[in-house]
């Protein structure tokens, strides 16, 4: 089978002769149909994440077909869809910390076939495409964690048209709350419009936008989606009202301004997004099964294209998802 490979010093490798891999007991293996890109891809696919990639298999969401089944299994069957879960053993419950990732300390899904344990799949939504499907693991699942609890009433801020905050928008949406949205381009800023953002912010022309969503809110979002993370962190403490929350979700922008007393003064909450377990995810799904919400697709490349669709990615801009297909 075929399967890239991050280069040592960066870049990928195409291996046109790997062995398609047995399922052992209460394991699956599928045949990967699309696959979908993070921030975090970028990073081990450029050799600058914290562990050695070098030789590993990239990116941890993925789409595709039930191919074979190991002894034992009950969950699947050959020829379901499924998708993999980012975190392949939290299932439900409290967060119980970083394990092995696909990507990093496992083989990733940038390949013609994955075996992967039945505990750490998911069915596909029926009216979704295995594209659509593809984006759901990573950035759909931690957008629905930072707007959990939202609901009609509330206001909440997203960052950009990345695929965690159109992801976002679209669930507030869904929610009944208003969505106020930056950018830096007109032409996203209308198409942020369509998806239901009832005030957007020019970031570019209002540097001090942290202050412009107070004015549009009359006192600031009850949630922000804090994707710059460091270099943006500042503004998203001026934006949320007081005894909001900010949801940490991206460290993207560079950056060390934030103001801690201006924060206090707030008395806001800070709370880092881990994406979710395998519960949140069902049940992140049955909504969009029910809303029939259909993910927002950047460009889909071919698989023998996957190098450029990581400079794609890390070229922008973007509105919303990159996409893999195989």
């Amino acid at each position: 089978m075929r399967a890239f490979k991050v280069r040592a010093g960066g870049g990928l490798t195409l291996d046109t002769d790997c062995p398609v891999p047995d399922p052992s007991a209460g394991e699956v293996l599928v045949k990967v149909r699309a696959t979908s890109l993070n921030a975090r891809d970028r990073l081990i696919v450029s050799d600058s994440y914290s562990v050695d990639v070098q030789g590993r298999v990239p990116l941890s969401d993925g789409a595709g077909v039930v191919e074979a089944v190991g002894d034992g299994v009950s969950r699947f069957r050959v020829g379901d869809r499924v998708m993999g879960t980012f975190h392949p053993t939290w299932l439900y419950g409290p967060f119980p910390g970083w394990g092995e990732l696909r990507g990093t300390q496992r083989d990733g899904w940038l390949s013609d076939h994955v075996v992967v344990d039945q505990q750490s799949l998911v069915p596909v939504p029926d009216q979704l495409s295995f594209e659509e499907a593809a984006t759901l693991p990573c950035a759909a699942l931690t957008a629905w964690s930072a707007v959990a609890g939202v609901g009609p009433g509330d206001i909440l801020l997203v960052q950009g048209s990345g695929g965690v905050s159109v992801f976002a928008l679209q669930f507030a949406r869904l929610a009944g709350a208003r969505v106020v949205a930056t950018t830096s381009d007109d032409s996203k800023a209308e198409r942020l419009g369509a998806l239901g953002a009832a005030d957007i912010v020019n970031y570019k022309e209002t540097p001090q936008w942290g202050a412009r969503v107070r004015e549009l809110t009359d006192g600031g979002a009850g949630r922000v989606l804090e994707i710059g993370g460091a270099g943006t962190l500042s503004q998203s403490v001026e934006a949320v009202a007081y005894g909001g929350q900010i949801a940490l979700v991206g460290n993207l922008a560079s950056g060390n301004d934030m103001d801690v007393t201006h924060f206090f003064r707030r008395s806001a909450t800070l709370r880092s997004i881990s994406v979710g377990s395998r519960s949140d995810f069902e049940q992140m799904n049955q909504a969009i099964d029910r809303s029939r919400l259909r993910p927002v697709i950047d460009r889909v490349f071919p698989f023998n294209q996957a190098s450029e669709a990581f400079a794609h990615f890390a070229r922008g801009p973007r509105f919303g998802k990159v996409v893999i297909s195989h």
